[in-house]
């Protein structure tokens, strides 16, 4: 009896150092839009809803919210686009 009851807390202790431990994921800042545009051509938008003020653009933004607060230093003009082409 007391042999299982040691079995018992030990696949316990496994089971709750195996679960996984979900760590935040971190999103690239760039330097400059140069930078940035080499992963992502057509600029980072905040949301799909972001309307460029600038005029017509050669590339669509890749969507991301994160992606775009982290490097929002780069949006000049306010748009909600960072480094649009």
């Amino acid at each position: 009896m007391r042999n299982v009851a040691i079995g018992l807390m030990v696949i316990s202790l496994l089971v709750g150092i195996s679960a996984p431990v979900h760590a935040a994921s971190k999103v690239k800042t760039y330097t400059n839009c140069t930078e940035l545009n080499k992963d992502y051509p057509g600029g980072v938008a905040q949301s799909a809803k972001a309307k460029n003020k600038g005029g017509k653009t050669k590339k669509k933004p890749y969507v991301s919210k994160e992606l775009y607060d982290a490097n929002k230093k780069s949006d000049r003009d306010k748009d909600l686009i960072a480094c649009e082409k």
